[in-house]
């Protein structure tokens, strides 16, 4: 033991001789520590008083409100004879297809914010589903089918591939007329996907002679629908063993229509101005004799890339590919668009020819992004290529370095050496 040791001990042994030698100070700290004890205990006493007192208020509250939500949730399951679905009736008489549709509306009605959002869009999206359908005799009901599969969501994608309000899978788009690629999807878009839904739709009602196995179809595929009803020899949809999922998927879309049709039944009671608004639009056409950036067309349709991204959600990434593209733009900015488009494509030009970088050896995307003070990212959208994409000396690349930002030759950028 070193010095510091015994001095360290020598100092508590002189404290505890000093505590015990003075009854005053042990006095002092157990008065302390029983008055601490008091109050906690009276602390401890309040809370449970406090809570006794709340519990006993709030409980009837608490019963009354789920008795309610049990009564509710109830009554979604008392029935009319006959229950239909586009025209077809549902065996709802059947215990075991009674018992299904009853787990999907108590499954439904479970998820109380879903259901709502559900109800606000679809005003947003269902008139034009409606006119659609309408229009080529099909059954209103089939419009429940957009809510089964995305809940109206525009962008909803699957792990399998399936995209956008009807979850089409990219060779079914294709199938029936829609772009799937590098620069578009199509299946994000409302508008250019519902007419490709309403034949496919048909050609599956065509194919099976009933919409509750066309629906099926729908949701499992056309092959593997028909191999079941070859193996099982059952042509009834109610009646067929199939996927946990497609078993389910009809009896889903019966519950939407039955909440969907009647929410005030179900609890709830949304007013005319809950609903979501519908989209309002003009469209334009678009000739690109090159890749065009999705910022000029906003500028020129006087509003901001995001609302041309929202009118247009097929299109990906930054830029509207080369050729020619009908475009959504909000109405106010018609008048004088292509004008405005033409000038601005021009002085865009004009600036990019002066914003050339020539790859050097050496050079990274990152140390090119680094020397003009620019994200990597920008670096990369502003040339429309990847992150693994190898660059070469002699390549030119479009810079937009902040203003002040360039530290460097200034030959570095051919704009600046042309003069």
């Amino acid at each position: 033991m070193d010095q510091t040791d015994y001095d360290c001990v020598s100092s508590v042994e002189h404290s505890i001789v000093l505590i015990s030698a003075n009854p005053v100070t042990l006095n002092t700290f157990t008065v302390q520590r029983r008055t601490m004890n008091m109050k906690i205990s009276v602390l401890l006493k309040f809370v449970v008083y406090t809570g006794a007192i709340l519990f006993s208020v709030l409980s009837p509250r608490i019963t009354a409100a789920q008795e309610i939500a049990n009564d509710i949730l109830l009554s979604a399951l008392k029935l009319e004879q006959p229950i239909l679905l586009c025209g077809e009736t549902v065996p709802v008489d059947d215990p075991q297809a009674l018992e299904r549709f009853e787990k999907e509306m108590l499954v439904s009605l479970g998820n109380r914010s879903q259901v709502i959002l559900w109800l606000k869009r679809t005003t947003r999206y269902f008139p034009y589903i409606e006119q659609m359908l309408r229009e080529n005799g099909l059954p209103d009901d089939l419009k429940y089918l957009a809510i089964a599969e995305s809940a109206l969501r525009m962008h909803a994608g699957s792990s399998k591939g399936a995209m956008g309000v009807w979850q089409l899978m990219p060779q079914t788009a294709r199938k029936f007329g829609l772009v799937v690629d590098v620069n578009f999807d199509e299946r994000r878009n409302l508008y250019l996907s519902t007419p490709a839904v309403v034949t496919y739709l048909k050609a599956l009602y065509e194919r099976f002679g009933s919409w509750s196995l066309s629906l099926a179809a729908y949701n499992m595929g056309e092959e593997g629908l028909e191999s079941e009803i070859l193996e099982q020899g059952v042509t009834n949809y109610y009646q067929l063993y199939l996927p946990l999922e497609t078993q389910r998927f009809v009896f889903r879309i019966l519950a939407i229509k039955r909440i969907v049709e009647a929410p005030q039944n179900h609890g709830f009671s949304l007013s005319p101005g809950d609903f979501y608004a519908p989209q309002t639009f003009s469209t334009v056409r678009v000739d690109a004799f090159t890749d065009l950036p999705l910022r000029l067309i906003a500028n020129a349709a006087k509003t901001d890339f995001k609302t041309v991204k929202d009118f247009n959600p097929e299109i990906r990434g930054h830029y509207l590919a080369a050729g020619t593209r009908s475009v959504n733009i909000p109405s106010e900015g018609e008048a004088g668009f292509h004008d405005r488009l033409t000038a601005l494509i021009e002085a865009d030009t004009k600036i990019r020819s002066q914003r050339v970088y020539v790859v050097k050896e050496g050079d990274s995307l990152s140390g090119i992004a680094q020397k003009f003070e620019v994200p990597l990212a920008a670096l990369l959208i502003w040339n429309r290529i990847g992150l693994r994409n190898v660059i070469h000396p002699g390549q030119r690349l479009v810079v937009f370095p902040a203003s002040g930002a360039i530290q460097t030759d200034p030959k570095d950028i051919e704009g600046d050496e042309s003069g």
